[in-house]
């Protein structure tokens, strides 16, 4: 089941007009919010991002936080798997094509939910292969945009190479994978490039960055140079569905040196064990928005 514009269908009867500007102008944005057992994760900060995302292309919320809050729940308990990532997507809406916001135009609201599927703990004990490419984005990352053409060209260049995500490098310097926020370690120390434009805030981004300072790890938000990516003793992909996924080969080397090149290291055991455990905890008194 699926929601469009206020009503709920299945996703086979849904219908949006040709001139939707999302369809034709990629001209909306969007979220995708894990559900485990029933219970959105992080929902405030995800609704949080949507707003700065429809701020940031001067669209109206079409919504409350209470209505998005029903919305989210009412979805995940209208489809049938225990653990769930819900879409919500929203666009300008349908006007004649031109390039000028139109007036008056009411947004299109649409949202769906999949199974959510995480990485199998034999992927999280070998790692996953990345290449490096040139990040060749536009300026706006930190916008959760429907237009995700550049991102789809450069998590394509690492499939045909194999891999399993691209870790971009704008001017020298780290900004993020094609569809997640990246990691590094070296001497123990957790080191990730800070928000700015050139990069998505991610929400589990966020969680790893919390969980880092409570359990007192060594980490430093700076940038990352491209020697560092290379010279990592460990490098991790963060998002909402690969939650804390290890890096074990770049450019189709080892991560690390010594016995443990080529491995998953320690730190990027602790913090997914950590980050489990707080998955665990949020869940048992899941909050309202």
């Amino acid at each position: 089941m699926i929601y469009l514009n206020g009503e709920w269908m299945p996703i086979e009867q849904a219908r949006i007009p040709v001139l939707d500007r999302g369809f034709i102008f990629g001209d909306g944005v969007y979220e995708v919010i894990p559900s485990y057992s029933g219970h959105p994760f992080r929902l405030r900060e995800h609704l949080a991002r949507l707003q700065s995302s429809l701020d940031g292309v001067r669209i109206e919320n079409p919504c409350s936080l209470a209505r998005w809050d029903e919305l989210v729940r009412e979805i995940v308990a209208k489809n049938p798997w225990e653990d769930q990532g819900v879409y919500l997507q929203v666009t300008r809406g349908v006007a004649p094509r031109d390039h000028a916001f139109p007036k008056g135009v009411k947004p299109t609201v649409f949202m769906m939910s999949n199974p959510l599927t995480t990485p199998a703990p034999e992927q999280r004990e070998r790692g996953v292969a990345a290449i490096t490419v040139a990040d060749n984005r536009w300026l706006r990352c930190d916008i959760k945009s429907v237009s995700l053409l550049a991102n789809c060209l450069l998590r394509q260049s690492a499939v045909d190479a194999g891999a399993a995500e691209s870790v971009l490098l704008r001017d020298g310097f780290l900004t993020e994978g094609s569809a997640s926020n990246i990691f590094a370690v070296k001497d123990g120390v957790i080191i990730t490039p800070p928000k700015s434009n050139f990069i998505l805030p991610g929400i589990t981004y966020d969680v790893v960055i919390e969980l880092a300072r409570a359990n007192k790890l060594p980490l430093q938000i700076r940038q990352v140079s491209e020697a560092e990516v290379r010279d990592a003793d460990e490098l991790w992909l963060t998002s909402s569905t690969k939650e804390v996924l290890s890096i074990s080969t770049l450019d189709g080397s080892p991560v690390g040196s010594g016995k443990n090149a080529g491995k998953p290291g320690p730190v990027a055991a602790r913090m997914y064990q950590l980050y489990q455990d707080y998955k665990r905890t949020v869940m048992r008194a899941p909050a309202r928005v």
